[in-house]
Formats: structure tokens, C-alpha cells, sequence
């Protein structure tokens, strides 16, 4: 079987892509000439140039191919153009999954995020069922990926596309090259540099369990329907102080208010704006906004459906740092 997977280049599709060749798929990716390639060296893969933006592109790349894992995506908190992360994530979304759908590919995986679900303000793990509209999405990077699930949604409703949508909650672990956001703050609190936090909790999901998860889903999978890919739900205080304990540091000690950041919030994206940097600053409005609800959610229709099991968080947290550690990051 011929499977095209698109960000393999990323965290999450180089993940994606092992498992599939570890299953003996002959794997194609599509991937940008812009496109970083320390993940694609490592991958015995074929590679084909284009633009999720440029739906003429697509067409090579889609050729022959029997199922599609779209898990390309503009991931980042803050950003000076939000309209290209919209064109990426929504846009792009809908030209690759048409492209592969009228391609003749047999199942189609989409990869979304727990992003575009609201978290329970009381706590509690969210789900797949849990009420959520776009005015509940903090942040472009939120906003373009909610619009993206509906918009391919809309197209499974349209044409009869076979997509399975999966929602990644967290995910850690090895070859994290960018880093992520959260592989950014792992090395920020491996390297001692996280002298205290703000009362939030994640779910943390090791990224080799998410990517044996697109496979289960698109094996197992109802078309149309989203399954939660996640782990373990953590207090941001406890996933500080697993990554001192590894790295044989005292974790923090202090929890700041989430007030008292946001100036310094406010501060580094006004710089960033000045200075026009591409880079993400460590603390953005959005994430402050974000923090203040715990972002747990429920993976137990993935566990039912499809066989879903995720080991612990701290496996996972184990595996980030090592990698981290084995490539230079941590200096």
C-alpha cells in the first residue's frame, strides 16, 4: 500500500511516518523545499514537493497513492501574519484532502487537536461530545485549526470523502527537532530556566502512542467521526518537576498568578512585533489566556474504538529529555 503522509518533516508526521514504514508501508511525503530535513534524513521514504496552499502542487503527490495521513499543520502560539496560518491549516486542509479523495485514496486520516475543543472550567477531562463553538478558541493557532475540523467536516458531508479525524492532545517524546511549544518549555525546564509556574495541567501523550494511533484510526475508525489521542492528564507543577528530577535539578518551588505575566506577556510580543521576529516569544497573552484552565481531556473512546493505549506521562516526559539531551539542546 501506498500511503502519503504530509509533515513528516514535523514532530508528529516523522512519528506517523516510522510507524507506518515499522508496518512495511511504502511511504511517500509531501514536504515544502522550505521544509526543515533532519527528520526526513532519518526516514527511508519517498519525497515530493509541494504546497498544501498551491492545490496545482498536489497532484504528483497524491498519484497512486491508497490512503492519506494529513498531519501537516502551522503549529505555533503567536505569529506577526495569522492570515498564512488560516491559509495553511484551512485552506490546505481542504486541498490536500479533495486531492487525495478524488485520487482514489481508500481512507483518508486528518489530524485536528484538542485545541478545538473547550477544556471544563472545572477541571475535568473534556471529550469528543463537549460543547465547543469558535468563540471559545483563545488564539489564531486555535481558531484556524477549529475552522479546519469544520471545514473538512463540510467536505465529508459533501463528496463522501473517507476521513477519520484524530485529535492529539500533548504530545512528547523524541525527535522533537522545532521544538514544539511544549518541546520549547521541556528544554526551558531541563536547562534550569523555569524558575517557577502558573496553576494549569496538560495532557501529555508520548508521540510514538499518538502516531500508533493514526494507524488504529485509520484501520478501526468510523468515517466522519473524531477520536481523542491523549495520555495522562498532569499539573504544569508536576511536569517541572519529572524534568528536574531527570535531569537532577530542584524543580520550582513558586506558582506566580497569572496576572502578575501578563505584562511581561505583553512586553515580549510587543517586542517581537518591533522587531518583526519570527520567533515565538516564551510567554504570549494567548497561552496566559489558555493557562488558566486546565487543558485535560478523555481519551477513552480512542481506548474503546480503536484499541488506543497510551503509556505513562512520565515515559513519555523520560524520552523527550533524553532525546533533548542526545542532541544538543540542553547544552
Amino acid at each position: 500500500m501506498t500511503v502519503l503522509v504530509t509533515g513528516a518533516s514535523g514532530f508528529v508526521g516523522a512519528a506517523v511516518s516510522r510507524a507506518l514504514l515499522a508496518r512495511g508501508e511504502a511511504v511517500r511525503v509531501l514536504a515544502r523545499s522550505t521544509s526543515p530535513t533532519r527528520n526526513l534524513e532519518t526516514l527511508d521514504v519517498e519525497v515530493v514537493r509541494g504546497d498544501l496552499t498551491d492545490a496545482a502542487s498536489l497532484t504528483a503527490a497524491v498519484q497512486g497513492i491508497d490512503a492519506l495521513y494529513h498531519v501537516a499543520a502551522d503549529y505555533r502560539l503567536w505569529t506577526l501574519d495569522p492570515a498564512s496560518m488560516f491559509r495553511a491549516n484551512v485552506e490546505g486542509s481542504v486541498n490536500i484532502i479533495r486531492a487525495a479523495a478524488e485520487a482514489g485514496a481508500r481512507r483518508i486520516v486528518y489530524t485536528s487537536s484538542v485545541a478545538v475543543l473547550k477544556p471544563h472550567a472545572d477541571g475535568s477531562p473534556a471529550d469528543e461530545t463537549t460543547p465547543t463553538t469558535a468563540a471559545d478558541m483563545i488564539g489564531p493557532y486555535k481558531l484556524s485549526k477549529f475552522k479546519a475540523e469544520e471545514a473538512v467536516r463540510a467536505l465529508v458531508a459533501k463528496t463522501g470523502a473517507p476521513v477519520v479525524i484524530v485529535n492529539p492532545s500533548t504530545p512528547i517524546g523524541p525527535g522533537d527537532v522545532k521544538p514544539t511549544p511544549t518541546g520549547r518549555l521541556i528544554v526551558e525546564a531541563a536547562t534550569g530556566k523555569v524558575p517557577a509556574y502558573v496553576d494549569t495541567g496538560l495532557n501529555v501523550a508520548h508521540v510514538d502512542d499518538v502516531a500508533m494511533g493514526h494507524l488504529q484510526a485509520f484501520d478501526r475508525g468510523e468515517i466522519g467521526e473524531r477520536y481523542i489521542l491523549g495520555g495522562e492528564d498532569m499539573a504544569l507543577r508536576d511536569i517541572l518537576a519529572v524534568v528536574a528530577r531527570l535531569r537532577g535539578r530542584k524543580p520550582p518551588r513558586i506558582s506566580l498568578p497569572h496576572d502578575l505575566i501578563v505584562p511581561i506577556a505583553w512586553g515580549a510580543e510587543t517586542w517581537a512585533r518591533l522587531t518583526h521576529q519570527e520567533k515565538e516569544p516564551f510567554v504570549t497573552l494567548d497561552a496566559l489566556r489558555m493557562a488558566r484552565k486546565r487543558m485535560f481531556f478523555s481519551s477513552a473512546k480512542a481506548r474503546v474504538a480503536l484499541g488506543y493505549d497510551p503509556r505513562p506521562a512520565e515515559r513519555a516526559l523520560e524520552d523527550a529529555v533524553t532525546w533533548f539531551g542526545q542532541n544538543g539542546y540542553l547544552g
